[in-house]
């Protein structure tokens, strides 16, 4: 289950051309689209491809997995903004086929309960994208999230508000609250691969190795899933004892 890459770059070359043979072999796919720092290089990488390829995108929808309550499109921290900066800007996908969730809806509970529909309604995720954060959270689903849960609003751990201060300047408050595909939404896709780089991901990561199946742990939950992968870099990897990982060369 753990695929482990020398760097950061290398991570980037295979997470993208994982996706790239998903767009070749199903040009309408689902795709689960997540957001972060860890995602960056592969956004870039996946640019890069599909335009050297010319492949088309239009026909792929997409659903991202959370966005934070109170903010909108239009802010520079939204996770809508963040996807139009390193993705959505840059190729040719069709806007009515993106799906982000919407931090000012007027009513949170029905529109969880419809985003979570939609995806459904689509089919479900063909091929979802995971970070984790330090305390095991997908999505914002964060520890003692039921497995069972659809898409949801959720209060933000101060860990995590911690953790996501750096991406606001010091003026600003992290939102208290977010909206994220629940656990079942995650899992229900046909595959997972879950992106962990860094030194800071490692202690995280020995913790999954080393727990059973958890709610306190949310990412543990991948252990039951079939077509799930953990792609890590080194540094990431590097409290994992080495017989339970493949090393891996670049795409």
């Amino acid at each position: 289950m753990f695929l482990v890459f020398p760097d950061t770059s290398t991570v980037a070359d295979y997470v993208s051309s994982t996706l790239i043979n998903t767009v070749k072999s199903k040009p309408d796919a689902v795709l689960g689209a997540a957001t972060g720092g860890t995602m960056e290089p592969i956004y870039a990488r996946f640019i890069e491809k599909i335009r050297q390829l010319q492949l088309d995108v239009s026909r792929l929808t997409t659903f991202n997995l959370d966005e934070y309550v109170g903010l909108g499109v239009e802010h520079s921290q939204s996770y809508a903004a963040y996807m139009r900066e390193h993705l959505f800007g840059h190729l040719g996908f069709n806007k009515a086929r993106l799906h982000l969730p919407d931090g000012l809806a007027e009513s949170l509970e029905e529109h969880c309960r419809d985003y979570s529909a939609r995806m459904q309604q689509h089919g479900g995720i063909d091929l979802q994208l995971l970070g984790v954060g330090s305390n095991g959270h997908i999505g914002f689903n964060e520890p003692g999230t039921p497995f069972d849960s659809r898409c949801h609003v959720v209060e933000l751990s101060e860990r995590t508000r911690i953790d996501n201060s750096r991406f606001f300047s010091e003026d600003e408050m992290v939102p208290g609250s977010a909206i994220t595909m629940g656990m079942k939404d995650i899992t229900d896709a046909r595959e997972i691969l879950l992106v962990a780089t860094g030194e800071n991901k490692a202690p995280i990561l020995a913790k999954y190795f080393e727990s059973d199946v958890t709610e306190t742990i949310p990412f543990t939950v991948l252990k039951r899933h079939p077509r799930a992968r953990i792609i890590l870099d080194e540094a990431a990897a590097s409290l994992l004892p080495a017989s339970v990982f493949q090393r891996a060369a670049a795409a």
